[in-house]
Parts: structure tokens; sequence; C-alpha cells
């Protein structure tokens, strides 16, 4: 399978990742524009190391406007194998309280404004994304949140809306009453993104607030919001540190074929491709398309 490299993608609160040694900055030129900002290189003892704040350091770069494209090229240009996405959330449960870690092992898309595929006229793709989260991957963040005493809870389902506005009661309480367990907005395509690149992901949507469906707490205060979100970070810069320690070398065979996710998948037929489109894909699907 060859050697593992661990990307972390930091969310809302999380736009630098101590810790790293023999760190370097490197700015990385995708076909697709531009990722969220350069991109951080290093070590956590033998494990390799990529980081990328979503919303750029600072900050700048809304949900609905994040290149999602460009980051996933990026990762995978320099090596990422496994991608741990952390973001901020709102519960739609009572017992997943403000500074608990939810790791997600679903989403439902309600996002209608973003680029969710690297493919599209000219060379044709159709991955399965019944399972979006490797297993294997999420065991290992599970094991580290043990080790860490993060509270977290292992699956549940995340809503990821457009934004950049919070839901309506109406939407809130819709929602809880499909049974779903967070809503955030940055999972989607981010997910999508990383099985046509190969990445297997995981992610870890850390809860700030219950929405607004909540009788007692109400609506979403952003004051009380950001407070959590400073106490949340110092818990996933642990889970980090754990999870990077202990990460193997080599990278793990992944249960639901996020690894192998376009065996198969390209249906346009080789003469029918456009050769732009393809110098494009050169990154994510050269392993099929037999370019890089």
């Amino acid at each position: 399978m060859g050697s593992a490299v661990l990307g972390i993608v930091g969310g809302s609160g999380i736009y630098e990742l101590p810790g790293l040694e023999a760190v370097r900055e490197q700015k990385v030129a995708t076909p697709w524009g531009d990722p969220s900002d350069a991109l951080r290189v290093g070590r956590v003892g033998r494990t390799g190391v990529v980081f990328l704040p979503r919303h750029g350091r600072g900050h700048r770069i809304p949900p609905s406007e994040i290149n999602y494209r460009a980051n996933i090229d990026a990762l995978k240009q320099l090596g990422v194998t496994d991608l741990v996405s952390f973001s901020a959330c709102g519960s739609y449960k009572e017992e997943l309280s403000p500074g608990t870690f939810v790791l997600v092992d679903n989403f439902v898309d309600r996002t209608v404004r973003r680029d969710s595929s690297f493919f599209g006229t000219g060379c044709v793709a159709h991955v399965s994304f019944a399972h979006p989260v490797g297993p294997a991957l999420q065991g290992l963040i599970a094991r580290a949140a043990e080790d860490e005493g993060i509270p977290y809870r292992r699956g549940g389902t995340a809503v990821c809306m457009e934004g950049p506005q919070f839901s309506t009661l109406a939407e809130s309480l819709t929602y809880r009453s499909l049974g779903y367990d967070v809503i955030h907005m940055t999972s989607m395509p981010e997910a999508k993104l990383a099985r046509e690149a190969e990445i297997t992901y995981a992610c870890v949507a850390m809860v700030t607030d219950y929405d607004c469906w909540h009788e007692v707490h109400g609506a979403v205060d952003v004051a009380g919001l950001v407070a959590v979100m400073h106490e949340n970070r110092g818990k996933a810069t642990r889970l980090f540190a754990r999870l990077a320690r202990d990460f193997p070398a080599e990278r793990i065979p992944c249960p639901v074929g996020s690894d192998r996710a376009l065996d198969g998948a390209i249906i346009t037929h080789p003469e029918a491709r456009d050769p732009q489109l393809l110098a494009k894909l050169r990154t994510v699907a050269g392993r099929v398309l037999g370019s890089g």
C-alpha cells in the first residue's frame, strides 16, 4: 500500500497545528485554482503530516467560497493518504452536549452552490459513496480520543448545510425529527472529493451548540460558540498529537474501498475523453488514467 501520510484539515477555530517538527510551508498550485492557504508539511515522530486551514488563517473564507477541489488536489499532490477533517458543529441530541466530539460516519448533503466532483463532461466517473468514512481510520481516531480522555461518540450522521447563516427553527426541528445527529457547513463536497481522489476520509465534528431547537439553550449565540470553540481547540490538538504519534507507517487497506475508489468508476470511452480535463485530473486520477 505504500507509506501513510496523515492530512489534517482544520475547521473553525483551528488555523495552526502545534507540535509539528521539521515544518515547512508550501504553496501548491492546482489546475482547480488556489487552495485555502499555504500547506504546512512536517512530522510527528515517524508520521508525515500535512496541515491545511480550511478557512485560511484568520478565517478569511466562508464555507460556500472554499475551493474544495483545490484543497483536495493539493493534499493529494503532497502525498496525503488519510485525511482527518475537524469542524465545528451544532447538535441535535441532548446527550451530544457542547464539548463532545462526534466521529460521524455518514452525511446528508444540503449544499447547492459548490463544485462537488473533479469529473465532468469529457470524463464521467461514478464512485461508491454509501460509506463515506473510512472505518479503520475512524477507529484510530476513536482510540486516540479514548487514550486522551476526550468525550466522544463514535458514529452519527451530519447534515451539511450551505450557510453562512445558521438554521431556521423549522429546519432544526425537521433535521432533529429525522434522527440526524449534528449539523455543520463544510464536510460536503470535501468528503466526496476525497473519495474521488482515493484519500481515506474521516470527520471529527466538535459540538459547540444545540443549533436552535433546544428550548432552554435557544438560538446559536456566536460569543458562546467561540468560547466553546476555544475549549475544543485544546482537545483537538491533543487528539491530533496522539493520533499522529500512533499512526501506522504503512497505509492500511480501507475496508470500504476508499483507497481504490476509482477502480471501474470511469465510464467514458477512452476515445471520447477530453484531453484538457484529463490533464486536470492527473493528480487525483492518475492511477487509473495512466497519467501519473
